[in-house]
Order: C-alpha cells, then structure tokens, then sequence
C-alpha cells in the first residue's frame, strides 16, 4: 500500500506458525537464532551488534550465498547491512524496530520501521510483518518474497 500523497509506502506479509506467542517472541530475542532464520533465501547473516531492550541497538548483515544473484545488495553488491533499534518490546505480542541500511544509493536511504505481531489463533499464532516507510530501492515484489521467506524460516525454527 502507497501513500500517494507522500509516497510511503507500507508492506505487510503474514503466516500462522504452528507454535505459541512466547516461543516465537523469544525467537526475536537471542542472536543465534535471529542468524538463521531471519536472513531471506539465499541469504546469510553476520550479527555485529545486539541489544534486545527497549531502546537497545544492533548492527547486522545479509550477504548472498551465491554471487549469481538477482538482486543487487543494498550496502554492496553482494550485502545489505542495516542498523536498527528496538522501539517496542511486548512480551510475546509485539516488537517494533527501526532499521536503516547502509547505502550510498539514495532509494534505500531513511529509516524503515518494521512492526512484527503476534496474536493467537486456534493451531499456533499468526505472525504478521508490517513495513512502514519502505525505501523506494525495495521492490514490492522482492520485499514481499522476501518477508514470506523470512516467515519460511521462523516457522521450520520455531515449529
């Protein structure tokens, strides 16, 4: 969905995971499990900084496992590294964080905030990506492939 107006733009994906609120909040949590599951297909990550509190910082990248890829990386041809804070942490409900990428190209620049719910349903708990003020760098089809594969993984970690 585009603000036309002020051309923001807001991506969302979500999944029903067959696993409870508080496994997969916890998910969130801890380093080692934020590297595997988080980076897309095809993709690894490299954690350099992580602070889960309120207001705490990390510092992270996704690199391509292959050099033959669709896609150029945002930071480098082959990596995005982004940066980011915690703005809301509620127990096995909410996070809420602010990313930027490192970029010299001007369409990934300016911070995006990435909502992630988490509500119960019968069967598990429907995990859903909100992406506010996604940079104009990120096609719509590439963003939403990617938070799908991103859902992919949390599910087969937390299930």
């Amino acid at each position: 969905m585009t603000d036309a107006l002020n051309n923001i733009r807001t991506d969302r994906a979500s999944r029903v995971i067959r696993a409870s609120p508080e496994t997969i909040y916890r998910a969130f949590l801890q380093p080692e499990a934020i590297a595997s599951w988080r980076p897309p297909e095809g993709m690894k990550c490299q954690i350099f900084e992580f602070n889960p509190r309120m207001g705490g910082s990390f510092l992270m990248s996704f690199g391509y496992t292959d050099t033959r890829h669709a896609v150029r990386g945002k930071t480098s041809e082959h990596a995005d590294v982004f940066k980011g804070r915690f703005l809301e942490l509620t127990p096995n409900q909410r996070i809420v964080e602010l990313i930027e990428f490192e970029s010299d190209d001007p369409a990934f620049a300016g911070p995006m905030t990435i909502i992630t719910n988490l509500v119960p349903v019968p069967g598990g708990t429907e995990v859903e990506f909100v992406a506010e003020n996604v940079p104009a760098g990120i096609l719509p089809g590439d963003h939403d492939k990617g938070m799908l594969s991103t859902l992919k993984n949390l599910a087969a970690f937390t299930e």
